[in-house]
């Protein structure tokens, strides 16, 4: 599943430079979180880096983006393996 970045968000740029695929970008008042380029960090990292370096927790599990380790995998094989 993608992460999402809710309206707690307080514009720190913490998160978008630690972001291995670039799925974050400042939105039109908020930093938020492209679904589909969002692995969650799998096949970068043991856990979401973005969570790690927010300052006020306001990263979350988006509840309309559910994917599984393997279907994130597969992103990630999708986003960083082209031919």
């Amino acid at each position: 599943m993608a992460l999402l970045i809710t309206d707690k968000c307080i514009n720190c740029d913490m998160c978008e430079p630690e972001c291995p695929n670039g799925a974050i970008s400042f939105g039109p008042e908020i930093y938020e979180i492209d679904p589909a380029l969002c692995t969650e960090c799998v096949g970068h990292y043991d856990k979401p880096t973005c969570i790690s370096v927010c300052p006020i927790d306001c990263i979350i599990e988006d509840p309309e983006h559910r994917e599984s380790e393997e279907q994130l995998w597969d992103k990630f094989v999708l986003l960083h393996h082209q031919p």
